[in-house]
């Protein structure tokens, strides 16, 4: 913790800052980027939102109270970054952001970052049919394979509740992809 601190006093210092903003993209932007694309499934928009989460973590830093790690506030950001570019997206194209998911699980066959087969595009859609915490929560156990207790800290919802909507989705998952 007394390294994250003094982490925190560099990116805060103007003399330091430049140094160590290089070293928060280099060990952060490869699992954002990670976090963002299971949410969001599209590459392109996913480099956007990984753009527009840097640049609110840079302005917001001297925000940053150390109430939690710097890791989950960061995964934070990223996920309410996330989530709002669906719902404008949505939004934008006067549809709901299920139906933007819908669309980019569609496109992700002819998604060249995408090495999934039929089983893993019927998997995705799945998830998608879950509420919007269920999915979260999901993806950020399943996929990112986060500890309970970190996305506690970046949902800010207790651990029992996260354990019972990874249940919960699991179960309806298995129901979907068995069922067809």
């Amino acid at each position: 913790m007394q390294e994250e601190k003094e982490f925190i006093k560099q990116l805060l210092n103007p003399k330091t800052q430049n140094q160590a903003f290089q070293k928060l993209l280099s060990d952060y932007q490869k699992p954002l980027y990670h976090h963002i694309r299971t949410i969001l499934i599209n590459h392109d928009d996913t480099d956007d939102v990984l753009q527009n989460t840097f640049i609110k973590i840079f302005q917001n830093l001297k925000n940053f109270k150390g109430e939690s790690k710097l890791f989950s506030w960061m995964y934070r950001i990223a996920t309410n970054e996330s989530l709002t570019f669906l719902n404008q997206k949505a939004k934008k194209g006067g549809t709901t952001s299920e139906a933007v998911q819908n669309k980019a699980i569609d496109n992700l066959e002819a998604d060249v970052d995408f090495d999934g087969d039929e089983m893993q595009i019927a998997f995705q859609r799945a998830i998608a049919t879950l509420p919007e915490k269920q999915q979260l929560v999901f993806k950020m156990k399943y996929f990112e394979e986060l500890k309970y207790e970190q996305i506690s800290e970046i949902l800010g919802t207790s651990v029992g509740a996260l354990k019972a909507s990874y249940h919960h989705a699991v179960k309806k998952i298995e129901l979907i992809v068995t069922t067809g």
